[in-house]
């Protein structure tokens, strides 16, 4: 293939991208952010990836040592795991909006529930508008005391903020 077409490609993609921006278009389209998931005693149980697209951010989980079903899976409003998962604060809501797809929500924290097969692991993948990994706007993630995700013990309800259960794995979303 001739070098031509993948100059030409990549000057579609950013074309694209510029196309498709305006003023409020994200500032770091293709930032990286993760978050490394623990159980409360320390232990390694996966990992989210966060990537800033044009029209959003997608959002990539893997877990594993979950009991097989549905988990609730949410953004929390505070970069903290430690000393325990309460630290995290209730979930992200720049907005002030309630909890729940089928109440009166969403707020920019909720995410579909994460869900384990029979040996304890999940592989997930969201897609939302409600979160920039850009400084400085007021549904970052990097506002100024961060944010963290949390896996709860039992599924979220989609109505009730407290329907999910015990906190069993926590991640404070970094910069990669």
């Amino acid at each position: 293939m001739s070098r031509t077409v993948p100059i030409l490609l990549a000057a579609a993609v950013l074309l694209g991208m510029v196309a498709c921006g305006g003023d409020d278009a994200p500032k770091e389209v293709g930032a990286i952010a993760s978050a490394a998931l623990a159980a409360p005693d320390g232990h390694v149980m996966g990992q989210v990836t966060l990537t800033q697209t044009p029209g959003g951010v997608l959002i990539s989980a893997e877990v594993t040592g979950l009991s097989p079903g549905a988990h609730g899976f949410h953004i929390h409003g505070v970069g903290a795991c430690s000393p325990d998962f309460t630290a995290a604060g209730s979930h992200f809501a720049p907005g002030g909006e309630p909890h729940g797809f089928l109440g009166d929500g969403p707020h920019a924290g909720d995410l579909p529930n994460l869900h384990a097969d029979r040996e304890g692991n999940a592989r997930a993948d969201y897609f939302t508008d409600s979160v920039t990994l850009d400084s400085g706007a007021d549904h970052s993630l990097f506002d100024e005391d961060g944010s963290a995700f949390i896996v709860h013990a039992e599924p979220d309800d989609y109505r009730d903020v407290a329907s999910a259960g015990a906190r069993i794995a926590c991640g404070v979303v970094e910069r990669r």
